[in-house]
């Protein structure tokens, strides 16, 4: 008899396992394609095209006008365009928390796609319309959706994951930024849709995995610790727990859950400033004050922005470029993978740790290499090594443990509002660096190109 009974529990233990392991990558797929995955598309496809979108803007205002742009005004408009993105971005990070409350997780990811399917519609006729304004509207409506997706995306899958797995489906976010940034590199290429005719379609392009996530998503069950403890709906929780993992134990998950709602009972949600005037979370709060903060001062989102400024300036030559930048998300994708192999066992301490410090090691490098550009012949692909080497050393900690710790270390009522102040700060430090870089970009031209003249005097 015992042995007939443990001849019939182990396929129901293995197939539930493979259940639990399709079910809980379908979930991070379908929440990725169109969550961050959107964050990472919309920060490199904008960089291709720069040229191009500068001579439309000049043109524009040439038939309008009838008198061209100052080129510090063409850069000033290019700016925009460009920071107008983590503007939005902002916007989105101020509207999750209320959305993910009223809307829950799953809903919220749905309805977030529409913002950037009319951003789509927008950038991809603005060259018919000969209006490079609805360039801007429609990247503060794509940056709309990554503020919300940021913030709702590893909230679901945070409160969707198992125990034990937690750290590693949540971190799936950095993985999907990564991918996009991949493929907005790769699509963004003159053989692709990087050239002077296509380029309007390239920024209409972050509509197809918003399409994607609205045919995937509704297949997925929501949130159940958001059934369970917002909404109250144990029965519901029940089912959605039974899809997330099969045929399994879900007396100790169900405990656990049932706890924290116990804990919780009589609260509402917490407010941005509810929060912010508790002195039971300041700690908590300045860790993602500080980490949130840290992600974006470092510069390496920047990057992607201007990336092919930054190459110019290191001295790659410009036909090789557009393939050098693709290597930057490479390294980022591979680091964000390898990090969700870790993650559980290193901790997220170490990771954030060990990965600003090689930043800075590498940073130091940089601008030694900078200095010596021009007396060295191969100083400029030592320029290269340290950018490649400084964006691998982001995607090992900062870039995937920044995005969890909201989910990790506040409770149900918490984690909304915690996620607005991580959010923002994220977005308002983007918007700052991503407004003066091309400003420090062209300064530091023209302070080499002065101190040229002046070594070529003096010889």
């Amino acid at each position: 008899m015992s042995d007939t009974g443990e001849e019939e529990e182990e396929p129901i233990a293995h197939g539930g396992s493979r259940t639990q392991g399709r079910v809980l990558l379908f979930t991070m797929c379908a929440a990725g394609i169109g969550g961050t995955f959107q964050y990472g598309y919309n920060l490199t496809i904008i960089n291709a095209p720069t040229m191009h979108i500068q001579k439309f803007v000049n043109q524009t205002w040439l038939e309008r006008s009838g008198s061209v742009l100052d080129a510090w005004i063409i850069t000033l408009i290019w700016s925009v365009i460009v920071s107008v993105y983590p503007l939005g971005g902002f916007l989105g990070a101020l509207l999750a928390g209320p959305m993910a409350i009223k809307l829950g997780r799953k809903k919220s990811l749905l309805f977030n796609n529409f913002f950037v399917i009319l951003s789509a519609i927008l950038c991809g006729f603005s060259r018919f319309a000969k209006s490079f304004e609805m360039i801007i509207l429609g990247r503060i409506l794509a940056g709309v959706n990554s503020g919300v997706s940021m913030n709702v995306q590893p909230m679901y899958l945070g409160e969707s994951a198992p125990k034990k797995l937690r750290g590693t489906v949540a971190l799936s976010s950095a993985v999907f930024t990564a991918l996009g940034l991949v493929l907005g590199q790769v699509v963004g290429i003159s053989e692709i849709l990087g050239s002077e005719e296509t380029w309007p379609l390239l920024l209409a392009s972050n509509a197809v995995p918003a399409i994607l996530q609205l045919v995937a998503l509704p297949w997925l069950p929501e949130s159940p610790r958001y059934l369970l403890i917002d909404l109250k709906d144990k029965e519901s929780c029940v089912s959605a727990l039974q899809r997330l993992r099969g045929h399994c134990d879900l007396s100790s998950e169900m405990e656990e859950m049932l706890a924290e709602q116990v804990a919780t009972k009589g609260q509402t949600p917490k407010s941005l400033f509810e929060l912010i005037r508790d002195p039971s979370l300041r700690r908590q709060l300045r860790t993602i004050v500080v980490l949130s903060s840290a992600m974006q001062l470092c510069g390496n989102d920047s990057m992607y922005f201007y990336a092919s400024y930054i190459f110019q300036e290191a001295g790659i030559p410009s036909e090789k470029i557009q393939y050098v930048v693709i290597g930057t998300g490479s390294c980022e994708l591979i680091t964000s993978l390898t990090c969700t192999l870790f993650i559980d066992r290193v901790g997220r301490r170490a990771l954030v740790m060990g990965g600003y410090g090689m930043m800075s090691v590498w940073a130091i490098v940089f601008m030694v290499a900078l200095s010596q550009q021009g007396r060295v012949d191969w100083i400029p692909y030592l320029s290269m090594v340290c950018i490649f080497a400084y964006i691998l050393s982001f995607g090992i900690g900062p870039a995937g443990v920044t995005g969890i710790m909201p989910a990790e270390i506040f409770d149900q009522m918490a984690r909304p509002a915690a996620y607005m102040i991580c959010g923002s700060l994220i977005w308002i430090m983007l918007f700052a660096v991503g407004l003066a870089f091309p400003f420090i970009v062209r300064q530091k031209a023209r302070l080499f190109l002065k101190s040229r003249r002046n070594s070529q005097r003096a010889k």
